[in-house]
């Protein structure tokens, strides 16, 4: 049975990355960028893809675990010696074998699609993944046959005046038949001035052997961009986000400001959604119908749910409910869960707690560590003090209770069903349910004594000076 086969061609180092992590690790849009590109052999539905490895090969693995087989290339002797290094899993096998470079990522599934179409309903040996450029110098140019097949690919330092002018490219990605690609492989050479085994020198052996090449043209030549500095990983960054957020705007989400708008690939929207400027959406971030996100908010790895409104906050691995407002200028940390209807109002805190439904937590309040039932309202300046210096203790705080502005409860503590307790105490003791818990010194006040306070504290300064 023939099958699809990727392979993707990940060894290279990426000198002028200038940067500890290795190349092909840079994220594009959330996505290490060799993630796009397995990605794009699964959307074409490759029975079997192989990452060649080499510089950080534990790093790539590690991170495409479960999701490719792997082949070590020890040394770096170009593109045809690193295919070869699959030799031993493919070569057997019946199908068609794409080549991707693990530095592409702006490739469509569509585009990989078409170019397979095409290899196949030739007959061809190889088809090439071309592109039309304006400025093609420092690209190998496409040399067509009369029957617009390729002829040969020459490279820009071996072109000829006429050979120069030509516009369309080779991209670095192919469709080869997988036995004659690993048959012409094992005739290629390193005689050349680099004295490595050239992927290119391919194309040449097929011809010869009187196979037919083709080109597949892309329609949009930013599909292939190789990223090989921190410029070009820029320059993906623009041309990939503006894709995703097009993506979104044609489901039915409100963009107001696309270029200001950040979100990550694996990022799903519900219809009749509103991002306002300076939102940033990261990892797998869930958001519902109908919210209204931002401005200048941004959720990582979080889960919103219909019709929530988040304003300038922050809010990190957590799950909010429907109904639910949030800010301005709230922290949501890991590890929260906002149950419907709830209010997180502004300069509000929640770092790893419970937040039942319909419950309010307005302004200036920190709640840390702890489980908040349903109907609670805590007041401004609440904080729940977690952490003795060693460890961290729950709050625990049930249904209906309210909780006075500037309280301290003071972890473990818990307040009872419907209790109240009083603005500005300090709770250390549990509050029985349906219980007042009052917990400060009784007032006193001195009648008349401001004047002689004041009058003391101006003598106190004239003496010192």
């Amino acid at each position: 049975m023939k099958k699809r086969i990727g392979i993707v061609l990940a060894a290279g180092q990426g000198k002028r990355m200038k940067s500890k992590l290795y190349k092909v690790l840079h994220p594009v849009c959330g996505v290490p960028m060799v993630g796009h590109v397995i990605k794009l052999l699964n959307d074409i539905n490759a029975d079997r893809t192989v990452v060649i490895v080499g510089h950080g090969a534990e790093a790539v693995q590690q991170c495409l675990d479960g999701q490719a087989e792997f082949v070590l290339q020890q040394e770096q002797l170009g593109t045809g010696h690193a295919v070869l290094q699959a030799k031993e899993l493919l070569s057997e096998e019946e199908g068609t074998t794409f080549v991707v470079c693990g530095d592409t990522p702006l490739i469509r599934h569509e585009s990989l699609q078409q170019m397979m179409d095409l290899h196949e309903r030739t007959g061809a040996a190889a088809t090439i993944m071309t592109a039309e450029l304006e400025k093609p110098h420092g690209y190998g140019r496409i040399v067509r046959d009369t029957d617009g097949s390729v002829k040969s690919i020459v490279e820009q330092k071996d072109c000829t005046e006429e050979q120069s002018s030509i516009r369309e490219i080779n991209t670095g990605t192919y469709c080869f038949d997988n036995q004659k690609l690993f048959k012409a492989l094992a005739k290629v050479t390193n005689q050349n001035a680099q004295q490595e085994y050239y992927l290119t020198d391919v194309i040449g052996i097929l011809r010869a052997s009187g196979e037919l090449v083709q080109g597949y043209i892309l329609e949009d030549e930013q599909e292939s961009i190789g990223i090989n500095d921190r410029v070009a990983l820029s320059e993906a960054e623009r041309l990939m986000r503006r894709r995703i957020a097009e993506m979104h705007m044609r489901n039915g989400v409100t963009i107001i400001d696309p270029d200001s708008t950040y979100i990550d690939a694996d990022v799903q929207i519900g219809m009749d959604t509103t991002l306002l400027p300076n939102t940033i959406l990261k990892g797998k971030t869930q958001i519902g119908e109908g919210c209204l996100i931002g401005p200048n908010s941004e959720l990582a790895d979080t889960i919103v749910g219909d019709s929530c409104s988040v304003k300038q906050s922050v809010i990190a691995e957590s799950k909010l409910g429907s109904d639910i407002q949030v800010g301005p200028f709230a922290y949501i940390r890991p590890g929260s869960e906002i149950s419907d209807q709830v209010k997180i109002g502004d300069f509000v805190e929640i770092k790893k707690s419970v937040i039942g439904s319909g419950s309010k937590v307005p302004h200036l309040s920190y709640v840390g560590d702890a489980i908040v039932g349903s109907g609670v309202n805590i007041g401004c300046g609440t904080i729940t003090a977690n952490y003795d210096g060693l460890r961290k203790h729950t709050t625990t705080i049930e249904d209906g209770a309210f909780i006075g502005s500037n309280s301290n409860l003071i972890a473990p503590v818990k307040i009872g069903k419907n209790a109240y307790v009083v603005a500005g105490s300090t709770i250390t003791q549990d509050v029985d349910a349906d219980g007042l818990a009052i917990a400060r010194a009784r007032q006193t006040t001195k009648s008349g004594y401001a004047s002689k306070l004041k009058k003391r504290i101006e003598q106190q300064n004239k003496s010192k000076s």
